[in-house]
């Protein structure tokens, strides 16, 4: 059965700088149930990343800070944790694969030490029975002759094995939760395919709830069971991933959509473009923050900011065509009391 494991609600995370704060998260609000594969888009700079390092708790303090909201993981809120609680957690409970493997990788241990080091220090296990755990795990993730590879150092890999053996090192204490960021960047097609079809693989395996953090939009097609497009630090649309491909409700989801070459589409035609650039965070626009860009932008949208709404099951939209400006609750700060829009 079903249950929900990872709850984020009214989240915000700046960074504070000389020129003012940079509001990198802004209010966000979404949840992962068990099993479930949930994808996280948008252009880069949307507030994708600094999402997932508030989770894990791994924003740089200085600058950034997380200001406000709960993040709440089977039950219990995770900004209340101590650091040492947290470390317990982080690698054991909820596991991140980043976007570059090279730079995760400590090139002067081998990849066996790595994925055993993990194991030993949150399953407990003796150094004879880790590195067997972790010889398994590199078995698990398709690795060929995993006993010889285990003594081999990260140089000694492709971009596509040090993939691998990121995944085998999250997976190796079966984590409930597991935070993909950009896991098939700078990947050959084929190797990502692999990719995607081993994180199918051990989702079913280890019943493994997945964030997927990426701008790939093939891959959300191919991956998510729900979409959560971000722009400017905040949500825009939420959707389950069917209804999304099939009817995209905001504007900038739109273009997003627009901007895929299409096999049907003649080659001669150009690719659609979302004109204009992502707002400078230090000086966002009045009212939506997609206005500017927004070919179907009304009065409204540039004066007052709209909030995020259910608008049908399982569907959400931050969008005036979409939501009667006259009947929608002013935001709040997730106690009840009234925020500045």
């Amino acid at each position: 059965m079903p249950h929900r494991v990872l709850d984020v609600k009214n989240l915000s995370t700046y960074f504070f700088t000389e020129d003012g704060p940079v509001k990198s998260v802004d209010q966000v609000s979404f949840y992962i149930d068990s099993e479930e594969t949930l994808a996280v888009v948008g252009e880069s700079g949307c507030g994708k990343s600094v999402t997932s390092l508030s989770i894990m708790q791994l924003i740089p303090s200085p600058p950034g800070k997380i200001v406000g909201g709960e993040i709440l993981f089977q039950g219990e809120d995770l900004l209340k944790k101590s650091p040492d609680e947290m470390r317990k957690i982080r690698g054991n409970q909820i596991a991140m694969i980043f976007q570059e493997p090279m730079t995760s990788l400590n090139p002067v241990y081998t990849i066996g030490d790595q994925i055993a080091e993990a194991v030993i220090l949150h399953q407990k296990l003796d150094k004879r029975k880790a590195w067997e755990r972790a010889v398994e795990m590199l078995r698990e993730v398709g690795i060929p002759s995993p006993e010889k590879r285990a003594h081999e150092y990260p140089h000694q890999m492709s971009g596509g094995m040090r993939q691998r053996v990121m995944i085998a090192m999250a997976m190796s204490c079966n984590p409930s939760l597991l935070i993909a960021d950009e896991p098939t960047t700078a990947l050959d097609v084929t190797i990502q395919a692999q990719i995607l079809d081993l994180m199918r693989k051990l989702k079913r395996e280890f019943h493994t709830a997945i964030m997927l953090i990426t701008h790939d939009l093939g891959v959300v097609a191919e991956m998510a069971d729900r979409v959560v497009v971000m722009y400017a630090g905040k949500i825009v649309e939420e959707s389950p991933t069917v209804d999304l491909f099939r009817e995209p409700l905001h504007p900038y989801t739109q273009g997003l959509l627009e901007s895929i070459p299409r096999l049907d589409q003649p080659t001669s035609e150009k690719l659609h473009v979302i004109d204009g650039t992502v707002p400078n965070p230090l000086h966002l626009p009045k009212g939506c923050t997609f206005a500017p860009r927004c070919p179907k932008a009304m009065d409204v949208c540039r004066e007052k900011a709209p909030t995020l709404t259910a608008v049908s099951e399982g569907r959400k939209v931050s969008c005036w065509m979409h939501v009667d400006p006259q009947h929608v609750d002013p935001p709040t700060d997730g106690s009840g009391k009234e925020v500045a829009s």
